[in-house]
């Protein structure tokens, strides 16, 4: 709760809580400035059937079915049962499916089948097909699978590929590449890989194919934003992704990414796309995603300083000089509100992003970072009184040290992991982009974590005033090693493995360290197991060695390297500190995961029927956002 009677805090169920996130400064935008929100807000939510579809082939008939059962069902919604099923139903609206947001696992129903048979009543037979999907666990158990030795894609649920093995995809895709094209498209980011009979062929998602439904009204509302773009460079970006989405052509693709890079001047921004490739299990197929933004003008005087320095830190990374930009361009970085999120940025959000991705228009014209204060704001006030610093940290000093330094350093990290880690280093000539394959998600973001944990505690951040001394980035590290090492451990379930990238990141670069020096060890106190750091110094010495390791394996493309990296160091867990980590969380009593539930923009007309204003209502609960939105934006069921 804020001072001023603002919640951030809502419900919570299974391990998420939701918050709430708030539009600072919104009504000092002009009319024009709230109008393009509404209608970009309005194309944000308009792919959401997309996103489920892409996450498994049978989300968007459960979710129907759930959906018809939560609202005709008659029995007493006093039962476990029922609760237990409003619980699975919340969570399938959360994560755009079955299967976990995070760790890829499908959910185990706490409801018997009886129940949901029953519940249907003379409905069941038109969903009969659909239990085994739901009750079935050795079914499609994964969302993602990145085992290794398997065949990924056909052991994913994921809806990317229909009748295709790893090795045919990889092989159809090698095909298509030009070596000597030095503006590739990103190959098979927006389409679906389908086999017949003994060809294999993709099935585009744009206006007249796949998901055109949805993409009818994404484009409606994008050229209803034309009418009030901010300015022509704006407008002609925004007339670029309209041509990509009625085309489905990647190069337009490439056109609209470049043209989104050079603009600058506009106060309201956006992504809408199809953009990450985390839900793809080789890394190729993007998300359906978006995010509309306006500029929080007070705290991007923080980002700009790290923007305008970036040939500094290019400059003096610890990497081999084969590996650096020799000129760094169009690198800008902005603190960012959200206004409205969509597709697979919600319910649970990035708190920084980085783009685009393509690693030739980063080197050629450079990128946009974006670091998004309110919901870090929202996130704060959610863990403040937690306990959870207080049982994990090791001693008073260390944190003494971490309440005084964390904000700034956290914020900190998160702008130089988006503003220049992303964007530092290149590859070499003729090195495919896609040459680390299930492992080049783990190592690019362990690269960008690695940039600003080396830079975090550089004196350079002192002279621009970033951080108030040279001891504050000892927070930072001891906080990203615990989280490592131990705290993060509290997303999985005893005796997994560590599946999702930027948690495989997180402890590759924490067990690396702690297994190649001596500046840390985990100690044992009254039962509990803690992490201490006894040299700074040295472990900043690692993290250089370390990411000039990440920089090679990247810049050359070195699968194996990445592999054995990745396997040896991120990925397996030891179950008897897994355990003891988990019974002590559980007895703080919070949820591991955080999602957002979005406000709702109202335009407010005149009597000429012209919007007059947009208000900002954060009233409706979480079921009812994810009802009506099921309802207004359900266009591919």
């Amino acid at each position: 709760m804020s001072t001023d009677g603002f919640k951030y805090s809502d419900e919570t169920f299974a391990d998420i809580a939701m918050l709430r996130y708030r539009l600072n400064g919104f009504d000092l935008l002009t009319l024009k400035q709230k109008t393009l929100i509404y209608y970009l807000s309005e194309a944000a939510l308009s792919g959401r059937d997309i996103t489920f579809d892409q996450f498994g082939r049978y989300n968007l008939r459960i979710r129907k079915m759930l959906e018809h059962v939560y609202e005709t069902y008659s029995g007493n919604r006093d039962d476990e049962e029922w609760k237990s099923f409003e619980e699975y139903l919340k969570q399938v609206w959360f994560s755009y499916g079955i299967y976990h947001h995070y760790s890829s696992d499908k959910f185990k129903p706490r409801f018997s089948e009886d129940f949901l048979r029953n519940a249907l009543g003379e409905k069941c037979s038109m969903y009969e097909n659909l239990f085994p999907v739901i009750f079935n666990p050795s079914f499609f158990p994964k969302k993602v699978d990145r085992s290794d030795g398997a065949d990924v894609i056909t052991s994913s649920a994921c809806n990317f590929y229909e009748g295709v093995t790893q090795q045919e995809v990889e092989n159809f895709y090698d095909s298509l590449k030009d070596p000597s094209n030095d503006a590739p498209p990103s190959y098979g980011l927006n389409s679906t890989i389908i086999k017949c009979g003994d060809k294999i062929v993709e099935d585009v998602w744009f206006l007249n194919g796949r998901y055109g439904k949805a993409i009818k009204h994404i484009v409606y509302w994008l050229e209803k934003a034309l009418g009030v773009a901010e300015n022509e460079q704006q407008r002609r970006y925004i007339e670029l992704l309209v041509n990509y989405y009625k085309s489905g052509d990647l190069t337009v693709f490439n056109e609209y990414c470049i043209e989104w890079v050079k603009e600058h001047e506009a106060q309201v921004d956006f992504v809408n796309g199809f953009i990450e490739v985390y839900s793809d299990p080789i890394g190729l197929k993007g998300s359906w995603e978006s995010i509309v933004e306006y500029k929080d003008l007070e705290a991007t005087g923080r980002t700009q300083k790290i923007s305008n320095n970036a040939q500094w830190f290019e400059d003096h990374s610890p990497v081999d000089p084969r590996f650096k930009k020799k000129v760094v361009r169009g690198v800008t970085a902005n603190v960012i509100c959200a206004a409205m999120l969509g597709g697979d940025e919600y319910p649970s959000t990035a708190i920084g992003i980085n783009l685009p991705n393509a690693d030739w228009i980063r080197a050629n014209h450079g990128s946009k970072s974006i670091t998004i204060s309110n919901i870090t704001e929202a996130y704060k006030a959610a863990s403040r009184n937690s306990g959870f610093r207080e049982e994990f940290v090791i001693n008073e000093e260390t944190l003494s040290l971490v309440n005084k330094y964390d904000d700034v350093c956290d914020d900190l990290h998160t702008d130089l992991h988006e503003c220049l880690g992303h964007g530092s280093g290149q590859l070499l000539s003729g090195v495919d982009p896609d040459s680390l394959k299930t492992y080049g998600n783990t190592i690019e973001e362990a690269r960008a974590d690695l940039f600003g944990l080396y830079y975090i505690a550089d004196e350079k951040l002192v002279e621009l005033g970033l951080v108030p001394d040279v001891e504050a980035y000892k927070s930072q590290y001891y906080t990203y090693m615990l989280n490592g090492l131990m705290t993060q451990l509290t997303r999985i379930r005893l005796g997994d493995d560590i599946e999702e990238a930027h948690m495989r990141n997180r402890a590759l670069i924490a067990h690396w360290c702690y297994e190649h020096g001596d500046a840390m060890r985990l100690v044992k106190r009254n039962g509990k197991t803690y992490l201490e750091i006894t040299d700074y110094p040295q472990l900043r010495r690692l993290i250089a060695e370390l990411l000039a390791e990440v920089q090679r394996i990247k810049s050359t493309g070195d699968y194996a390297a990445a592999r054995e990296l990745v396997e040896r160091y991120a990925v397996k867990v030891d179950k008897s500190l897994h355990e003891e980590i988990l019974e002590r969380y559980q007895r703080l009593k919070l949820a591991p995961y955080k999602g957002f539930i979005n406000p709702v923009l109202k335009p407010v007309y005149d009597n000429n029927g012209e919007i007059a204003d947009v208000s900002v209502d954060y009233s409706e609960s979480y079921s009812q956002q994810m009802l009506r939105y099921s309802k207004d934006y359900g266009y591919l069921v």
